[in-house]
């Protein structure tokens, strides 16, 4: 260790090297603060911002600092978030189990735009795959002894074509670590650089997330560790560094790894947001950290939230981070306008070219809106922009560029506004997004954001803190003397950090607390030794460890401190009760994981620094002219001042603007701000918002994007609601539910669908309830405080598992709704002949469950539980857990309460009329987005024969100079006897669903898409079969087929896989049932994608290790299925083979299609493979089976699931 404690008081320094901006700030030995911001890339007059600003401010030139003058920089970086979005790291090898060298590359198998038709997936951070012969049970069996010689051989080729870095992934690698560890001795043998090995990163359960981070670890650590190495040989050897890691705590330049710098930037903000705040008095906080590109939110109460499972650039990762959420609205978020409405983000100018006013002919941004309005004056932000990088913003440039558009807007839409009202309508639209962003981390969480401050900070944060308050009803706002670079100072208030975490896996229970009490302490004592091994004097050290548990057979985890069990299962079940509203009594609690975290301090920062900065500058310098500034809709003559010059009590009335070195903060009219005894600007709502002027019920383009935002919010938070108190693993963990709104007569106004096959088919459950209840036809009619259900596949539903509960919203004093509000759910069963409701050979609908025709569920505000239940326990196959059927209605009936209640605010803050007109102009909007498709689409036909013989038959006409069509199903097969009939609401949202893709914008997805297009569907057919026809596999497999005929009559797209290869098994006490990806269809333009789900459904799959430890199977392989995809100029991408062994005798049974007719190409590309379904018996005999099996497995039996391609676009070799 070194001897700090004789160190004579030196420099120090904490810096946030973000995306556009560095921000600096030092403490002088003297206690002065000071602060500096520079360009992140400023290539032409400095090669390091972060090093650039230490030499500026200590006012020194190049070369190594000399020993004692800076006592210690503290940094965070995006170097490594940076070489991941740029996928600039370090080539790296995988060395995995064999039979699963393609493992992270399938990931989840679910697709990122269920709405792109073409399917983008994230490439893998490894280059080269080694598969290693080993192989261990989920219980330590060895199965297959490591095979030295092999991957010995193995690890010298890759190191001589030039890599150098390995990541090592063994299946049940977490737990048994013998094979990884040998292995990475031989990869350190063989000359490897950078060996990360799996349960050293983390010895967490979960294969693909576990993979993912030691591969991240691998590519990113030896890029982090060149520039740590540089920015130490730059400031010289005695220039002790730290670095920020994305979990809260700082580490030693020697410990920062690749998978703990993800957030490291981010996670300075929110240390710093949650340390200001606790000095400033304030315990509950919610931070707001808006920069050039992007807004990060955090919430505290008390206590850091972490989590453990984030994605990244497409990269799953298990490491703890600080919970962040980042919504794509800074000050560089491009505002452009669409030809309808006005978009803000989500792309960004960067640092380069960066806004119209930063001089480099960049677009126009958030801030040069707050340019346009006066918010930001050129005279008093640092010159640091032209050739030379010593000139103001340019205002000229923004209001030409304003004007322009302000004509443009003006030509499109016959409305005429002028450019200052456009710089509001964009910086609305930020600011919706923004507030969206906080809902989502604490009122869809169940906090009330109304008690808690608003800490605003980054460099664009002071210009839009007290617009986002207002937004959420929220009346304080704080923004500290170093708001601006609050990311930095965060830096000097962070302690130093080190945390284990490791899968336990063990039930809560007395028996078993002398084991989890020996894993604790022994990670307690790891977490320790990684802290005390660091280089660093600590003034003091503690360490917490916290348990993380759950109910057996779900993944949702809470995390309590560790203690014995009965006050684990006291803390648990309190949490629970107070995020989802109940707890599970009968249910088995299970210590999922442990983790252990040491602390230590060493020379932080305190109140007193911040002291120090009000009385930093002794001369405030000249008095400021008050200016005429837009702020709320109107002129105002603002007052300008000084933050510097603000003493403790000092009170400004807004409008006003206060100028700071580091940002300028906006009072807005109605809002006081009042520095405080640390120099904190506390900032007030005095005055009561005043209500919004009437706006209108003629189109506007701002609030079109406003309300299509509020629309979808609302849709949104109805999910998350319903997340949150569901019961069942199959919506609250599988998410297999959508929400959504609806006007007064049924239309779709906003969906916020997980599942692809619900799109739009709610509106057809909503019409069938108006037509049997409305106007009295029922001799009851629709009242307030009604709720109903059904799952009638003729009458909205899908198939019965599909559970729909709509709640029509009444605003007061009115006698009929005002609108709709609806939310479905997969209710784990709902009886029928097999367990799950997904029985394969079903020939009626009752032989799949308990049908529910438009029932009343709450009469008028009273439950009408008894009657749910005997419905719910009726006819020759009842459902099976009926307490848990209960449970999930409630959940759903909740988040229609949340959405009515939503629907409620909107009307109260915009009035009815309006918002009913806004629910109008969206649907417009949409309807003039897929006519814009219509013009340019060619008509076209197309017969799809399915394995069992049916054809889809469909015609698609088009009339361009009207822009409507003709989607004709005449002479499809009629409903067969089988389960493969697709209600009408499928084939009315797969048509849906393919229109909705040949937009290729975000627009919304509502009634519109389908107002230009006339459907014919012949009733008694198999797209719309009748009573009692069974349809199980309508919604799984026919929806499928209709949406790749339908792609064929457009000529479009080739076929994907065509199936979702639904595979299921159990016995009496278990069950298991999964979708299993394959390849996608080629385009004109674009190849397929591999191992991916496509079109209507977009579901994940269960890892392997959590497969196994649940399940007496064992996961062989599962790889892609090269060659499957079909040739093309364009070729289809390709399935995927999977491999399931069965250990227990059970029952497994296949639901698929694609197995004799294969998926077609266009154009002349050839068709994608078919699929295979095989069983290999133990005694090496092979069963081929169809399209739809049920089998039984004995042990050693290997059922194989071989999935179809996807079909080629163009003649291969052709253009």
């Amino acid at each position: 260790m070194t001897d700090a404690d004789n160190r004579q008081p030196g420099w120090r320094f904490w810096i946030d090297r973000g995306g556009t901006f560095t921000d600096i700030v030092a403490q002088a030995p003297d206690g002065r603060i000071l602060t500096d911001k520079l360009l992140s890339e400023n290539p032409e007059h400095y090669a390091d911002a972060a090093v650039e600003g230490v030499r500026r401010l200590l006012g020194v030139g190049p070369g190594p600092l000399p020993s004692g003058l800076v006592e210690t920089v503290r940094m965070g970086t995006t170097v490594a978030t940076n070489a991941l979005l740029e996928r600039k790291g370090e080539p790296t090898v995988l060395a995995i189990t064999q039979g699963f060298g393609d493992a992270l590359t399938i990931g989840w198998q679910s697709r990122p735009d269920i709405f792109a038709r073409q399917i983008v997936l994230n490439p893998p951070l490894h280059d080269r795959v080694i598969e290693i012969d080993a192989r261990v049970a989920v219980d330590g069996t060895v199965l297959q002894p490591l095979d030295e010689a092999r991957a010995r051989a193995d690890f010298a080729a890759a190191h001589a074509t030039g890599y150098r870095a390995v990541a090592i992934v063994l299946l049940h690698g977490w737990r048994w670590t013998a094979d990884e560890t040998r292995l990475a001795e031989i990869a350190h043998e063989t000359g490897f650089d950078q060996v990360s090995v799996s349960h050293e990163i983390g010895a967490l359960i979960k294969l693909i997330g576990r993979g993912d981070t030691t591969v991240a670890d691998a590519y990113l650590s030896p890029v982090l560790r060149a520039y740590v190495d540089r920015v130490g040989a730059e400031l010289g050897e005695d220039t002790p560094l730290l670095f920020m890691q994305s979990n809260g705590g700082l580490t030693g330049a020697r410990a920062f790894r690749g998978k703990d710098a993800i957030l490291s930037g981010p996670a300075g903000g929110v240390v710093g947001m949650a340390g200001t705040a606790g000095e400033a008095g304030f315990d509950r906080v919610i931070g707001f950290d808006m920069g050039g590109t992007s807004t990060d939110v955090s919430h505290y109460a008390g206590a850091f939230e972490r989590s453990s499972d984030s994605v990244v650039a497409g990269v799953r990762l298990r490491a703890p981070m600080l919970a962040v959420h980042t919504v794509a609205a800074g000050g560089g978020s491009i505002c452009r306008f669409d030809g309808a409405r006005l978009r803000v983000g989500p792309e960004s100018a960067g640092a380069v070219p960066g806004p119209a006013a930063y001089r480099r002919g960049g677009p126009l941004t958030v801030t040069d809106c707050n340019v346009m309005l006066g918010k930001l004056r050129p005279e008093f932000f640092p010159p640091v922009f032209g050739p030379g990088a010593d000139q103001p913003l340019d205002a000229d440039v923004v209001r030409k560029r304003f004007a322009e558009l302000a004509v443009e807007v003006g030509t499109a839409t016959g409305r005429l506004m002028t450019p200052v009202e456009l710089a509001e309508g964009f910086l609305a639209i930020a600011v919706q997004d923004m507030a969206e962003a906080i809902k989502a981390i604490s009122i869809q969480r169940g906090h009330d954001v109304s008690g808690y401050v608003l800490n605003s900070f980054g460099g664009a944060g002071g210009q839009h803190a007290c617009m986002v308050a207002d937004a959420l009803g929220m009346t304080r706002v704080m923004l500290h003397p170093l708001a601006g670079v609050l990311s930095a100072y965060g830096m000097g208030l962070a302690a130093v950090r080190t945390i284990r975490e490791a899968t336990v896996a063990v039930p809560l229970a007395t028996d078993q607390e002398p084991r989890l009490a020996d894993r604790a302490a022994g990670l307690e004592q790891a977490a320790r030794d990684d802290l005390t091994g660091q280089d660093i004097v600590f003034d003091s050290v503690e360490t917490l460890v916290r348990a993380r548990i759950k109910y057996a057979g779900t993944d949702t985890t809470l995390d309590v401190p560790f203690a014995g069990t009965e006050a684990m299962r006291a803390a648990f079940e309190a949490l629970h009760r107070q995020r989802f509203g109940f707890i599970a009594a009968d249910k088995t609690l299970v210590v999922d994981s442990l983790e252990a975290e040491a602390t230590g301090r060493a020379g932080s920062t305190s109140q007193a620094a911040t002291r120090s900065i009000a009385t930093s500058s002794s001369d405030p310098g000249a008095t400021i002219a008050p200016a005429t500034i837009r702020m709320a809709g109107a002129d105002h003559v603002t007052a300008i001042v000084r933050r510097e010059t603000l003493i403790p009590g000092a009170v400004v009335d807004g409008p006003a603007i206060v100028l700071e070195q580091t940002g300028t903060t906006v009072i807005e009219p109605g809002w006081r701000a009042t520095t405080d005894a640390l120099a904190n600007l506390i900032l007030e709502r005095v005055m009561p918002l005043a209500p919004l002027a009437a706006v209108g019920t003629a189109v506007d383009p701002i609030l079109l994007e406003v309300f299509n935002s509020r629309f979808m919010a609302v849709a949104e938070q109805m999910g998350e609601a319903l997340r949150a108190t569901a019961y069942s693993v199959n919506i609250k963990e599988r998410l297999d539910f959508s929400c959504a709104i609806f006007d007064r007569d049924g239309a779709l106004i906003a969906n916020a669908p997980h599942i692809p096959v619900h799109l739009g088919s709610m509106g057809e459950s909503i019409a069938a309830v108006i037509r049997a209840r409305g106007d009295n036809r029922d001799g009851r009619g629709l009242r307030p405080g009604d709720v109903y259900m059904l799952n009638a596949p003729w009458n909205g539903g899908t198939h019965l598992p599909d559970i729909t509960v709509i709640m029509p919203v009444f605003l007061e004093g009115e006698a009929e709704p005002a609108f709709f509000v609806a939310a479905r759910g997969h209710h784990a069963d709902v009886g029928g002949i097999t367990p799950g409701s997904m029985p394969p050979g079903s020939r009626t609908v009752e032989e799949e469950g308990v049908l529910i025709d438009d029932v009343l569920l709450i009469d008028e505000g009273r439950l009408c539980e008894a009657e749910t239940r005997a419905l719910l326990g009726s006819g020759r196959w009842p459902a099976r857990n009926i307490d848990q059927n209960l449970a999930d209605l409630k959940a759903q009936v909740a988040a229609c309460a949340r959405g009515a209640r939503e629907l409620e605010t909107m009307v109260g803050v915009f009035g009815r009329a309006t918002v009913e007109a806004y629910m109008g102009h969206v649907q417009d909007n949409a309807e003039a987005a897929v006519r814009q498709v219509l013009s340019v689409l060619k008509p076209g036909s197309f017969v799809l024969e399915m394995d069992d013989g049916a054809v889809i038959r469909v015609r698609i006409d088009v009339d361009t100079d009207a822009r409507r069509a003709t989607v004709d199903f005449t002479g499809t097969s009629p409903q067969r006897d089988n389960n493969f009939n697709a209600p009408r609401s499928i084939t009315r949202a797969a048509v849906l669903y393919v229109f909705r893709t040949l937009v290729d914008d975000a627009i919304p997805l509502n009634e519109g898409c389908l107002k230009p297009i006339d459907l014919i569907v012949p009733e008694g057919s198999m797209l719309s079969p009748l009573y009692p026809a069974a349809v199980v596999a309508g919604n799984v497999e026919t929806s499928q087929a209709v949406v790749d005929a339908l792609y064929g009559a457009l000529g479009v797209l080739a076929a994907s896989q065509g199936t979702m290869n639904n595979f299921t098994f159990g016995d009496d006490a278990r069950q298991y049932y999964e979708t299993i990806a394959g390849g996608s269809g080629a385009g004109p333009d674009f190849d397929g994608a591999d191992a991916v789900q496509t079109h209507m459904t977009n579901s994940r799959l269960t890892d392997p290790e959590v497969l196994e430890s649940r399940f007496p199977v064992r996961l062989d392989s599962f790889s892609i299925r090269y060659g499957s995809g079909g040739a093309g100029a364009h070729h289809g991408g390709n399935g995927v083979v999977r491999r399931v062994r069965f250990l227990e005798p059970m029952t497994a049974a296949i639901l698929s299609n694609r197995r004799r007719v294969p998926p077609f190409g266009v154009a002349g590309g050839a068709p994608g493979a078919t699929g295979r379904n095989s069983v290999e018996r133990a005694d090496g005999s092979c069963e081929a089976l169809g399209s739809t099996a049920e089998v039984q497995m004995q042990p050693g039996d290997v059922f194989v699931i071989e999935t179809p391609g996807g079909g080629g676009f163009g003649t291969p070799g052709g253009d």
